[in-house]
């Protein structure tokens, strides 16, 4: 069979010229990194520097907001080291529950956790025993899912024995594990449960090898002490970054941002050592991809964040993905939102269902569209009947850390207060200032002059009006001058 094939209309030379302009660069460019000169489409000498700075300052921007979960995780080893969680034998936790001194991101101050890390390069097969009525997680290093214990995992609650495997492990199964396999070496692990430090302390983590007779483990209180889990701001991120890199396997991480780290000297197996010139540009990267961050966060362009249309108030976990995809596509964006925020992976927490789990929102602005200010007074309304079957919470956090605000022990308020003061329609008016307006104390969540702060809802067993929408935050309103 012959196919024909009709040639169309050549070009004329005039349309050809037009063509040939789209695909030239022109002898002069002014960019946001400088002047770039060219002969003819070749970069002139004096410009190859400033156009190579520029191409360094564009990855280290990207590498920043691509890679802050495993700066984060990196920040949280280091912290928690520093409190006494050294080992994954030893398990911090919150006694009774998470104050504002140390610096963690957003943590509640209604539930206790426990948090650890495996150390599967040292340790090998490792188990980790969850008690019933848990809800604990556990993820790599890059901060990706690797397995719900507990509540939501294949346990159902009941308790069991997990036993987590190496990269590249080739060795025994046995019987009676859940067992997963991990692509790092180091893995987070949170514990969550019901019943609270005692419940806690019944969790286990030992070798495989001493399952026979496992040694006891050592419980740690770090709800208190002053220590920062938090990944850096400025050149010293991409050190952080470097850490990650240097430990784990090559294949850890993705070939693509792999390659971004790469481009800026951060390889597996190369030490970084990067010069001055070279250090000034990723500091300048790590504070621009942070400011873009902060923007992300604080000032959401997408419209899927924001929980209501024509409201301030946005959602921690945009897009129901715990990977953060969108028909096929990696949502960048509400990546980079969630974990320059919080902590914690789980599908668990992109898909709340009706009356179990918990849903999250939170805001940075007044009525009025402006940032809320620690030396005022506001004031918010929580309409009757918040669709919450078991609780519900606000805490509020330091703009700068993520972390609880530093201006009281416990900077939160709870349906579980037993002195909350109700309006006569159920509705409850909370406030937010430096000191507590007459008579309000009890309804009075402390704030600080000369600092912002934001707040984070948390609905504990989130009811059917959270889903259909029908129950609606309104705004915070600042008191008159």
């Amino acid at each position: 069979m012959t196919i024909e094939h009709t040639i169309g209309a050549r070009p004329t030379n005039q349309q050809l010229a037009e063509e040939v302009a789209h695909i030239s660069t022109p002898d002069r460019m002014s960019t946001p990194f400088g002047e770039f000169e060219f002969f003819d489409g070749v970069p002139k000498p004096e410009s190859v520097q400033s156009i190579f700075d520029g191409l360094d300052l564009v990855r280290g921007i990207t590498a920043f907001l691509d890679t802050v979960p495993g700066a984060s995780l990196v920040a949280m080893r280091r912290g928690l080291r520093t409190a006494g969680v050294d080992s994954p034998d030893k398990i911090g936790f919150t006694d009774p529950r998470c104050t504002s001194t140390p610096i963690f991101l957003t943590p509640n101050t209604e539930t206790t956790y426990g948090i650890t890390f495996l150390d599967l390069k040292t340790w090998g097969p490792t188990v980790v025993e969850v008690p019933p009525q848990s809800l604990c997680v556990v993820d790599d290093f890059w901060f990706r899912y690797v397995a719900d214990m507990g509540i939501a995992g294949p346990d159902r609650g009941a308790g069991g024995k997990f036993l987590f495997l190496p990269p590249g492990y080739d060795g025994e199964r046995p019987d009676g594990y859940y067992t997963y396999d991990c692509p790092t070496f180091t893995n987070f692990v949170v514990i969550r449960a019901l019943g609270g430090v005692p419940a806690i302390k019944e969790s286990r983590i030992y070798r495989l090898d001493d399952a026979a007779a496992a040694p006891e483990n050592t419980f740690v209180n770090v709800g208190d002490q002053a220590f920062n889990t938090v990944h850096s701001n400025d050149f010293s991120f991409f050190e952080e970054i470097a850490e990650l890199v240097a430990e784990e396997p090559i294949g850890a991480l993705d070939p693509e941002r792999a390659g971004t780290l790469a481009s800026l000297g951060i390889a597996h197996g190369t030490p970084f050592e990067p010069d001055e010139h070279r250090r000034g540009i990723l500091d300048d990267a790590a504070r621009i991809g942070a400011a873009m961050a902060r923007a992300t966060l604080y000032a959401a362009r997408d419209p899927q964040s924001f929980r209501w249309e024509g409201s301030s108030w946005k959602n921690g976990f945009v897009g129901g993905s715990y990977e953060f995809l969108n028909d096929g596509a990696r949502n960048l964006d509400a990546r980079t939102l969630f974990h320059y925020a919080a902590t914690v992976i789980t599908p668990a927490m992109a898909h709340a269902q009706v009356g179990a789990g918990s849903a999250y929102m939170y805001t940075a602005e007044d009525s009025e569209g402006a940032l809320l200010d620690g030396g005022a007074t506001y004031s918010l309304t929580i309409p009757a009947n918040p669709p919450a079957k078991n609780f519900w919470s606000i805490d509020i956090y330091d703009t700068q850390t993520r972390s609880l605000l530093q201006s009281a022990e416990y900077p939160a308020v709870s349906s579980l207060s037993g002195d909350l003061q109700l309006e006569a329609d159920g509705s409850c008016v909370l406030w937010f200032a430096p000191t507590a307006p007459e008579g309000k104390e009890s309804n009075w969540i402390p704030t600080l002059p000369g600092k912002s702060w934001w707040p984070l809802l948390r609905l504990y067993g989130p009811l059917e009006p959270w889903f259909d929408l029908s129950w609606q935050l309104p705004e915070f309103v600042r008191a008159p001058r």
